[in-house]
């Protein structure tokens, strides 16, 4: 006869029951022995009950986190022992049979309810216990119903969701993929997909007008706070017919509901504010910039370009200023120093302006008076304010400029915690020159210049740019999509500046150049990173909170032991041959 483990949830039990008989199962959070009778706290899915056991006898090798089945009686608690955290505080189950499913054998490694201050290999190795955690259960959970709200949203569009291959050929797409070796051909390899570029493009030239599909992506990339090493999870879509004016008008609707939806912060309302690549860099140091973050950068490269200050000779300079911190003291200033260092920078300027625009600082005493009153205009600073300057190469002196925005907008606290602020990042460049000075693609070869076929040449390269745009919320990169070339001719031309033949584009994308010859309608796709934006809504600083079993920041899964020595039978299958002196 088979056993009923459960007739009702925890969560489900409440006052109208009082009096019925119920069976519950699922984890004991906690046992409180209070002579005679102990309390168990029961945890399911749904949440918590309080049991009462009666007899001692029916808790023989019943531990915390054991597996249990409870059969009893509802019972009301009585006003003065109502739990009112609880949402069954009003009530008990009084045990009438008690079932133990799953005993506990182990020392926990640690406690569940505490598991997010453990060390992030210990968590990973029990993330099974580590799950149970109601704070990282319903994270879990959260990112559920995302999905499912994301698929019922698209499906009301018109999108339909088209799965496309896991095992695909390696293609430019601007990270290292990971690799599979093809068994069947010897020396050959699968390549997994970093995205499905190709293959969402091919099914537009199938006919497929709205495509849509919660894709996995493998790149084979150093973890960071807002990237998962190994593999993430995008909303990826794609439309027939479409330009980039409506790639915006779709974003907005279904991003902005999103975030309304689920996440607990003021949305900033359509349309985003659009920044082309260009400019942000230049204002905020980044093409990712946190707009509730009022400070901008300053360039003030010419006002030092006679300067004897060595430091700033010859360098390109850039200049934040900041008002109303005359309080701050030294040790703000030189743990700023201390950060950007940290960063890359050779060091950090900064100069406190007092009354009279006088300046306080290390360098004072090598600027000119010149040189000040054009620092002062230009900034427009005031007595209480504060600059802070950064010498360097051009792009190294941007990307600096944009770390020490972001630590200024930390420290001084200018960021509204309380609000969601988007915008697009529009206009990135085609190409742009490597450290031997060639020219390269700056992201992928597929989408659209901003010229025609015609206008596309190796001496205009580095002023063209690509129908590109990025969509950033608080500094974070959610979003990247185009409108994309259809055109094989133009693909051609595209390739033939970074110094590429046509028998590469047949070898590296011969599909989608395939397919351009055969009438291909105009197209265009963004995807969104679905970790990133459940980090974002959820307040988590890190995404691999919302993932339900992630590699740690290594790339390594202590819980599987991936990446892990495979046998010699195994290479030997796959025309295999591993060089250990190479193999750190």
């Amino acid at each position: 006869m088979q056993t009923t483990y459960r007739s009702t949830y925890c969560n489900n039990v409440d006052k109208s029951m009082e009096g019925q008989i119920v069976r519950v199962a699922g984890w004991v959070s906690t046992i409180r022995d209070h002579g005679g009778i102990t309390f168990i706290d029961l945890r399911d899915q749904t949440g918590i009950v309080q049991i009462v056991v009666e007899d001692d006898s029916k808790l023989a090798h019943v531990t915390r986190e054991a597996v249990i089945s409870v059969t009893g009686k509802v019972t009301s608690r009585g006003e003065n022992n109502i739990n009112p955290k609880l949402h069954t505080g009003e009530i008990e189950i009084v045990t009438q049979d008690l079932l133990l499913l799953g005993p506990v054998t182990q020392p926990l490694p640690f406690e569940i309810d505490e598991s997010k201050k453990i060390r992030e290999d210990v968590r990973t190795k029990y993330r099974f216990l580590d799950l149970r955690n109601p704070e990282v259960y319903n994270n879990i959970l959260y990112r559920s119903k995302i999905n499912s709200y994301l698929r019922n949203y698209m499906e009301n569009l018109g999108f339909v969701e088209i799965a496309t291959p896991i095992l695909t050929a390696d293609s430019p797409e601007g990270a290292r993929a990971f690799l599979v070796p093809a068994r069947q051909h010897p020396g050959k390899f699968y390549a997994l997909p970093q995205a499905p570029q190709m293959f969402k493009q091919l099914l537009m030239v199938g006919g497929f007008d709205r495509y849509f599909q919660i894709a996995p992506c493998f790149r084979d990339e150093d973890a960071r706070a807002d990237r998962a090493a190994g593999e993430f999870y995008q909303l990826d879509m794609e439309m027939s017919f479409a330009t980039q004016e409506d790639m915006f008008e779709l974003g907005e609707k279904v991003f902005y509901d999103l975030f309304k939806t689920f996440g607990k912060k003021e949305v900033s309302k359509a349309p985003f504010r659009r920044i082309p690549f260009n400019e942000s860099m230049e204002r905020f140091g980044t093409d990712k910039p946190d707009l509730r973050n009022p400070l901008e950068v300053e360039n003030v490269t010419e006002i030092f370009a006679n300067t004897g200050f060595n430091a700033f000779k010859g360098s390109t300079v850039k200049a934040i200023a900041v008002h109303n911190i005359a309080g701050k003291p030294r040790s703000f200033y030189d743990g700023l120093t201390e950060k950007m260092v940290d960063a890359g920078s050779k060091g950090l300027a900064w100069i406190k302006v007092e009354a009279n625009n006088e300046f306080n600082s290390p360098i004072a005493k090598f600027l000119t008076e010149q040189e000040k009153a054009e620092l002062i205009k230009a900034l427009e600073v005031r007595e209480g304010s504060s600059i802070f300057l950064i010498a360097n190469k051009p792009k190294t002196a941007t990307k600096l400029s944009g770390i020490l925005r972001n630590l200024l907008g930390e420290e001084l606290g200018l960021c509204d915690p309380n609000k969601f602020e988007f915008c697009w990042i529009t206009d990135f460049p085609m190409y742009e020159l490597d450290e031997e000075g060639n020219l390269q693609f700056c992201h992928n070869p597929f989408n659209k210049p901003n010229k025609s076929c015609d206008d596309l040449t190796k001496e205009n390269a580095l002023e063209l740019y690509a129908n590109q745009f990025d969509l950033v919320c608080n500094g974070i990169e959610l979003l990247s999509g185009a409108e994309r070339n259809h055109d094989a001719k133009t693909m051609l031309k595209l390739m033939e500046i970074v110094g590429l033949t046509e028998e590469h584009c047949k070898d590296r994308f011969g599909a989608l150049y395939n397919a351009f010859q055969y009438g291909a309608p105009p197209h265009a796709g963004m995807a969104l990173g679905i970790d990133r934006s459940i980090m974002l809504m959820l307040d988590e600083p890190n995404v691999r909170e919302v993932i339900a079993f992630p590699l740690n920041k290594s790339a390594y899964d202590p819980l599987m032991n991936a990446p892990s020595v495979v046998s010699d039978k195994q290479l030997e299958e796959l025309s295999i041959k591993i060089d250990i002196k190479n193999n750190k």
